[in-house]
């Protein structure tokens, strides 16, 4: 089954400051699948991105293919 979700190696910058740094993960159809970490962790960034909200500085995002 292929995956619903998957990110390449997916950076996102503000300025100086790295948000999200090179992160890959495939999340497949049916799956559940939860972020959790600390403040300024990159979560809402990365959910943004995958929302297509923001644009990543590199990388690959790809939802449904």
């Amino acid at each position: 089954m292929p995956a619903a979700i998957e990110l390449h190696e997916v950076t996102k910058r503000y300025g100086d400051f790295t948000a999200v740094q090179q992160l890959s993960l495939e999340i497949r159809e049916g799956e559940l699948f939860a972020f959790l970490g600390p403040n300024g962790a990159g979560k809402t960034t990365t959910i943004k991105m995958i929302a297509g909200l923001l644009v990543a500085d590199s990388g690959d995002i790809r939802v449904c293919g």
